[in-house]
């Protein structure tokens, strides 16, 4: 009775390997994973760090992307501050240089101008 128990849990664990190996045998051919076979296929990231910089002991500045559009943070501080958001496609150079572009959309106000970009009428 003993040997009849020890040969059935031998063929056992024998055919869970062999589905194992075949799983791992068909995502190396096919290229995707093994756990594509069971759970489906892997979702797109959507969401991912593209560079970081340390700006000193404490703050620290986080390129992330999130669907193709780029996002500038600077955390670590008192509040964790969205510097750029929106960022496309990396700018190229032009003619050797770095192609620039404003941060913000508004120009930059001047001592004595109001904030609006039309003067106001009488």
């Amino acid at each position: 009775m003993g040997d009849i128990l020890f040969y059935l849990i031998l063929v056992v664990c024998l055919a869970a390997l062999g589905i194992v190996a075949a799983l791992f045998l068909r995502g190396y051919l096919t290229g995707t994973s093994p756990t594509a076979a069971i759970f489906g296929p892997r979702p797109e990231k959507r969401l991912d760090v593209v560079d970081h910089a340390n700006i000193d002991g404490r703050r620290r500045l986080v390129l992330i992307r999130r669907d193709d559009v780029e996002h500038l943070i600077l955390t670590g501080g008192p509040v964790d501050v969205v510097i750029e958001t929106g960022i496309g496609q990396r700018r190229g150079r032009v003619n050797g240089e770095a192609s620039e572009s404003a941060v913000f959309s508004k120009p930059p106000r001047t001592l004595g101008q109001s904030s609006q970009s039309t003067p106001l009428e009488n």
